[in-house]
């Protein structure tokens, strides 16, 4: 078993290294468009009932949401805020369409994914403001949407990840719903590329340490280790957190494959210090972005426990003694 998993990694990986293109010698609008046009057509239509593209009145315009509605009639369902990855810079709501079909019929929720501003043209914090736009949002029309406002999980993979960790720190200092969950999914949490699965992992493995320095470089607007950063930083780089307490309970995913994830073992070890809770999935031969592939076998069983996990985190009304004290199994 464990032989197959790994010739089926070793495939991904190789067909991944030599098809991806080299997104930190474009621009950010060259590699929008090369990424683009790489995401494949959606295949599982049929996993939701129906869907809603909406939009979000903020100051600076309007903020695209498409919802999923699962099928069968239960009302209210609880609801899944989804932030697509992308490094800051690419990717939308397209591209995370189908897996954002399994996550709806899988948890039985209403999701709500998010089409965030997106770097160069817009840098930090504006992704974060939208996504924190966007669960304010959710909550004041739970009626609308179907949805019960004391069960909200936010959830993101990748530069979204940050996006849902820093969500319950704006909650937390500048207001908003309180959160029954927060979901990481191999999370982008600090500019540091010299821990031990960036000097493990630099390249070869799909997601590389030249891409994330350039990631960073669209999102703060120059050389993340001199780059002044909009305050509080935390908001944009949640490893700088003064303090994690009172934050939701958190699932964490991080593949051992993967430059970012020492990055997201820290996060959880932080976060379980501060006494919240944690479920931390470790793969420890997969690699970046590997729940998203839909046709990758080994993401099979982890998505499972993807769905299991969250589950649990949606069953639990904010503020319930399960979801306050206990650790996410």
């Amino acid at each position: 078993m464990l032989e197959n998993v790994l010739a089926e990694t070793s495939r991904m990986l190789t067909m991944l290294d030599t098809g991806f293109p080299a997104v930190h010698t474009m621009s950010g609008a060259e590699a929008r468009a090369l990424v683009e046009a790489r995401v494949p057509p959606v295949d599982n239509l049929d996993d939701v009932d129906r869907t809603e593209d909406l939009g979000i009145d903020a100051e600076h315009g309007s903020i695209p949401v498409r919802v999923y509605h699962p099928h069968g009639e239960a009302q209210p369902r609880p609801v899944v805020v989804f932030l697509h990855g992308g490094g800051f810079v690419f990717c939308s709501i397209e591209s995370h369409d189908g897996f954002c079909r399994r996550l709806a019929r899988h948890t039985d929720s209403v999701v709500v994914s998010v089409d965030y501003r997106l770097a160069p043209e817009h840098p930090a914090p504006a992704a974060a403001q939208d996504a924190h736009a966007a669960v304010c949002w959710v909550a004041d029309h739970a009626e609308r949407l179907g949805v019960d406002p004391d069960r909200i999980v936010v959830a993101g993979d990748s530069a979204g990840g940050n996006l849902a960790a820093v969500v319950p720190l704006m909650v937390r200092d500048l207001g908003g719903p309180a959160l029954a969950g927060q979901v990481l999914l191999y999370p982008v949490l600090a500019p540091d590329f010299s821990t031990p699965s960036y000097e493990r992992y630099a390249s070869g493995h799909f997601n590389t340490r030249d891409a994330m320095q350039w990631y960073w470089q669209q999102y703060v607007g120059g050389d993340p280790s001199s780059a002044a950063l909009p305050e509080p930083a935390e908001h944009v780089v949640p490893l700088r957190a003064t303090s994690l307490a009172g934050l939701p309970p958190a699932v964490v995913v991080t593949a051992g494959r993967d430059p970012l994830c020492s990055e997201g073992e820290q996060y959880a070890a932080a976060l379980r210090d501060a006494d919240v809770p944690v479920r931390h999935r470790h793969y420890p031969e997969l690699f970046h972005g590997f729940l998203t592939i839909g046709s990758f076998g080994p993401a099979g069983a982890a998505r499972e426990l993807l769905w299991h996990d969250m589950r649990r985190l949606l069953a639990h009304p904010t503020g319930s003694a399960a979801s306050a004290t206990k650790e996410i199994a």
